[in-house]
C-alpha cells in the first residue's frame, strides 16, 4: 500500500511539470510545398542570445532531420516569441455548512498543493509563408524554467521542448 501510494504521488508530480503544446494550422495548406526555411530578420525571440542561439540549433537539427533546408531564399520564415510568467499557485482552503432537518454539519477542506508555482516560460513558433506574408502554423509550449540551470541542462531542455513541439511537424 506505501508503494503504491508513492507511485500515484510521483505520477502527479511528474503530469505537473511537463511541457504542455499547443497546435493550430491552416487546414487549407499543402505542407508538402514547404522544403525550405529561414527566420526573420528582425526576430526578438524575448530569449538571452546564449538561449536562442541554443534553441536555434535545436530547431536546425530537428528541421533538417525532417528534410528541411535553411536557405537565404526560403519557403517560409519562423518567428519565435517567448515570455516569463509565474505560475500561480494550486493552494485552495474551503469552508462548508449544511444540514437537513434536526442535522447539521460543518467541514473545513484544505487543498494540497500539487503544482509548483514557479517561473513558467512559454514559447510560440510562427511559420510565415514567404509568398503569401501569411501565418500557415503555429505552436505554443509552456513549461517550468529555472534561471540557475546550469548551460548543459539548459541546451537539454531546449532539445526536449523542440523535440515534443515538431514530434507532430508537419500535421499529417
Amino acid at each position: 500500500m506505501k508503494y503504491l501510494f508513492s507511485i500515484v504521488v510521483l505520477c502527479l508530480l511528474a503530469s505537473c511539470a511537463g511541457t504542455r503544446v499547443n497546435y493550430d494550422y491552416d487546414k487549407a495548406t499543402d505542407f508538402s510545398n514547404y522544403t525550405s526555411y529561414n527566420y526573420f530578420s528582425d526576430m526578438d525571440s524575448g530569449l538571452s542570445q546564449l538561449d536562442e542561439k541554443r534553441l536555434l540549433r535545436a530547431l536546425d537539427s530537428t528541421l533538417q532531420a525532417k528534410g528541411f533546408l535553411l536557405t537565404e531564399e526560403p519557403d517560409f520564415y519562423i518567428n519565435i516569441l517567448s515570455s516569463e510568467f509565474r505560475n500561480a499557485s494550486n493552494n485552495a482552503v474551503g469552508v462548508g455548512i449544511g444540514g437537513t432537518g434536526r442535522n447539521v454539519g460543518g467541514g473545513v477542506s484544505v487543498g494540497l498543493p500539487l503544482g509548483n508555482s514557479g517561473i513558467q516560460r512559454r514559447i510560440q513558433f510562427d511559420f510565415v509563408d514567404a509568398q503569401k506574408d501569411a501565418l500557415f502554423w503555429q505552436a505554443t509550449s509552456e513549461s517550468g524554467y529555472r534561471e540557475n540551470a546550469s548551460p548543459s541542462i539548459r541546451e537539454d531542455v531546449l532539445r526536449a521542448l523542440v523535440k515534443k513541439v515538431f514530434s507532430k511537424f508537419p500535421p499529417q
